[in-house]
């Protein structure tokens, strides 16, 4: 697993594989990556630091993401 933050975008992304991807939206800012065998790839997450109880958390690797 791979936490990726992009502080520009306000978005993180938590990463379990790679390959192709189908992305499917879940909610608002809240989208799965899956691959062709319905493994889920990742999470991206936008608007992050609004939904960390701690923004400075993601400095520490340590993130409670409310969705």
């Amino acid at each position: 697993m791979r936490i990726t933050y992009d502080p520009e975008a306000d978005a993180l992304y938590i990463a379990f594989g790679e390959g192709p991807a189908t992305v499917e939206e879940v909610g608002e800012g809240i989208a799965l990556d899956w691959d062709a065998e319905g493994k889920l790839l990742g999470i991206e997450i936008l608007d992050a630091s609004k939904r960390l109880s701690d923004p400075k958390a993601l400095r520490r690797g340590r993130v409670k993401i409310y969705v």
